[in-house]
């Protein structure tokens, strides 16, 4: 196992640029979902008015909203995998943290589903023994995605300026 692991970890190194920016490109689209979940449930339940354009809600924009949803499970693995590299090599606080943050995305999606929160934050009819304060956790939970993106994004452009010097 431990012989696996180290090809693994040698492979990943090897393609670093590539596996960085992947997890970059992932969570950047999760913006998508942040700016749904901003414009069309927290600013319904804040000041009862959304910015999220109604036609979205339908047809392929709608399946393009739900699809980014869950590119969000191969993001998580993908991220994941970059912290864990990290702090494989050389522990760090940073990445550590980065990587509670990523994994807290999973009580988010297996736990608390979009469809509560939006049923419970906008007053959709329905019934759930969950609490509202968890519907609210949710979103907060959603919202570290930020910090993520922003950090895997100077990743990756950091290694490509880097394998742009090497190859001078």
């Amino acid at each position: 196992m431990k012989t696996l692991l180290s090809k693994f970890w040698l492979w990943y190194e090897k393609h670093k640029t590539v596996n960085t920016g992947i997890a970059a490109f992932l969570f950047t689209l999760q913006l998508v979902h942040l700016y749904w979940l901003t414009t069309d449930v927290v600013l319904v339940k804040l000041a009862e008015k959304s910015l999220f354009n109604h036609s979205l809600r339908t047809g392929i924009f709608a399946f393009l909203i739900l699809l980014v949803d869950y590119i969000e499970i191969p993001a998580i693995i993908s991220t994941s995998l970059l912290y864990i590299n990290e702090v494989r090599k050389k522990f760090n606080y940073k990445s550590l943290w980065f990587l509670i943050f990523i994994n807290s995305q999973w009580l988010h999606i297996f736990w608390i589903t979009d469809e509560f929160v939006l049923e419970h934050i906008t007053d959709h009819s329905g019934t759930t023994i969950l609490p509202i304060w968890l519907a609210w956790i949710a979103i907060l939970i959603d919202y570290l995605e930020l910090s993520v993106i922003i950090d895997t994004l100077k990743k990756f452009f950091a290694e490509l300026k880097q394998k742009g010097s090497h190859s001078l």
